[in-house]
């Protein structure tokens, strides 16, 4: 927590830095003035003509389309929200019936190299309310370090106290988590199956709240929120607990009362065993093996049920580096299964705004390459665009910026309205650096997209747990942490480019654009610089070596 402080403080005092220097050189006339000379002075006014074979055209033209293309995807977000709200009474609450006689469940707990908290996840299942006859707990390891003595000696314990769990450990990793998943059914006996990754801490009446829905015959699967343990860990964590809240509460809530596809989280939800077999299992030739499974499925005419009231406990990632994993993970793995799964989903008999949705569902993060292109072109544009009027970016750009980019903010808000309602108003305070943050990922999610609209495959880079809940709790991370390569520096130069744009803008009195400038300086600078100190902070309080706490190079960081 200590070092995300320390980093953002840095940021926040260059930033000022910045601004102080900027307005000592540049400020030096009144509001009146700068209104006049700007918007009163028509001297330039018909300077600038446009010519359709231009060099201007050729720079323009691919700007305006990707800001066309990231406004389209913003509308998308509006109509999230008014899906959301017009099928409010359509939300799933409780279960319409419930089974006269409990179904047998498996609980499957994949791992690998959790050892921080494993202890934590076996006992909270252990817990679950259920008939011990009709339950059945598998420990999924694929760990290749202390972990495997750490899961069997906890499964051991519990096995002793009578509870029905099982120790199954793979020597190889093939599939990595699908692979786990498929394996473990071979021998799993149940007809439901649910699934908690090993940072999550189901409560004791989770089956209880979810395994009724599946009385009715039709549903195939029923995914739960997620609420997060440590979301006042850092200002890292909140800002990441409000990005997870938008889509779990906005996203899956508007797909599932509105009738249209949605996923499968990975954990935190409960399958009927037939509807994974008929769907043809899990796969493991994309990132997202959970989504992929869960268009099978839909396709096949399962129907899927989202529980927004029933909460599963779980942590988001402590550090830059592994939020940049998990993201990077699920960017490249939706765009995989955008191109394995849309074709079938158009030759389906799926209604056409069911198929309109999952384009838009899977190919979302089509927009972080946009993004680079927009960062490349904005400095071009800006002086291209130096003699327009005022009107043309009232009536042009303006509208762009509130489709792509408010609809962001408004997204977030509504989620934490819904959640807090009496004091999601402190939401404000995080909208800045939440778009910031969304831009900040730019670089490594579009090297993720990129890799999967080629066909690169990659390893299964899991996300690092380290239970670490409270402001002030010491993180073991290092020990799961691998060295950086490039790309922070990377993301460090980007933003010293935005720095140089905020100057030209500032240098040619052209303020209004300085806000939305800030935010690509803000993002850019602060992944860069927590992905490159957060763990030498760590690090340097501690006074240990990082070679010799992180003997393996385990595939964390980005």
């Amino acid at each position: 927590m200590h070092s995300s402080l320390l980093v953002a403080a840095s940021v926040a005092r260059l930033l000022l830095a910045c601004a102080q220097a900027l307005c000592l050189l540049f400020v030096k006339n009144d509001l009146r003035h700068y209104l006049r000379s700007h918007y009163g002075d028509h001297t330039f006014q018909n300077l600038y003509h446009w010519q359709l074979f231009s060099f201007d055209t050729l720079l323009l033209t691919p700007y305006f389309a990707v800001m066309i293309v990231l406004s389209i995807y913003g509308l998308h977000r509006y109509k999230l929200v008014w899906q959301y709200y017009h099928y409010r009474k359509r939300a799933t609450h409780g279960p319409s019936k419930h089974f006269d006689q409990l179904p047998r469940i498996t609980v499957q707990l994949p791992i690998f190299n959790e050892q921080f908290v494993i202890d934590r996840l076996i006992e909270a299942v252990c817990r679950l309310e259920y008939p011990r006859d009709l339950l059945e707990i598998q420990v999924l390891d694929d760990s290749t370090d202390e972990t495997t003595e750490v899961a069997a000696a906890i499964v051991e314990r519990y096995r002793a106290m009578g509870e029905p769990i099982v120790y199954l450990h793979r020597t190889n990793r093939t599939g990595f988590k699908a692979g786990a998943l498929q394996e473990g059914l071979k021998t799993a006996t149940g007809e439901l199956v649910a699934i908690f990754d090993a940072d999550f801490v189901p409560p004791p009446d989770w089956l209880l709240k979810v395994v009724h829905h599946f009385a009715e015959p039709d549903v195939g699967m029923v995914q739960t929120r997620w609420t997060h343990l440590n979301r006042d860990y850092s200002f890292l964590t909140q800002v990441e607990a409000i990005l997870l809240d938008g889509h779990f509460v906005l996203e899956h809530g508007a797909r599932a009362r509105s009738g249209l596809f949605f996923n499968f989280n990975g954990t935190a939800g409960m399958w009927r065993r037939c509807v994974i077999d008929q769907a043809g299992g899990w796969q493991h030739d994309t990132l997202t093996e959970d989504t992929d499974l869960s268009y099978r499925a839909q396709i096949l005419g399962w129907k899927f049920k989202y529980l927004l009231d029933v909460e599963c406990p779980a942590e988001v990632p402590i550090e830059m580096t592994a939020f940049k994993t998990q993201q990077q993970r699920w960017a490249k793995g939706l765009i995989q299964t955008s191109k394995k799964i849309l074709p079938r989903v158009f030759e389906s008999d799926v209604p056409l705004r069911v198929k309109i949705e999952a384009w838009y569902h899977l190919t979302a993060n089509i927009s972080y390459p946009l993004m680079v292109v927009l960062s490349v072109l904005l400095m071009p544009a800006m002086i291209i665009r130096f003699y327009q009027g005022w009107w043309e970016m009232l009536y042009i750009d303006f509208p762009l910026f509130l489709a792509s980019t408010f609809s962001i903010s408004s997204f977030y808000l509504v989620s934490q309205k819904e959640l807090f309602p009496r004091h999601w108003y402190k939401t404000f305070l995080y909208l800045p650096f939440l778009m910031a943050l969304g831009i900040g990922l730019t670089i490594t999610n579009t090297i993720a997209v990129m890799e999967a609209i080629f066909g690169i495959q990659s390893a299964f880079k899991r996300t690092p747990k380290y239970r670490v809940q409270k402001k002030g709790e010491r993180s073991k991370a290092s020990k799961y942490r691998k060295r950086l390569g490039m790309i922070p520096f990377l993301e460090l130069l980007v933003g010293g480019y935005f720095v140089l744009c905020i100057w030209y803008a500032m240098a040619n009195e052209n303020y209004f654009t300085v806000p939305f400038l800030l935010l690509f300086v803000i993002g850019y600078l602060y992944t860069g610089m927590l992905s490159l100190f957060q763990g030498r902070f760590e690090r340097w309080r501690s006074g240990t070596n990082l070679e010799d706490t992180s003997p393996k190079p385990f595939p964390v960081g980005v």
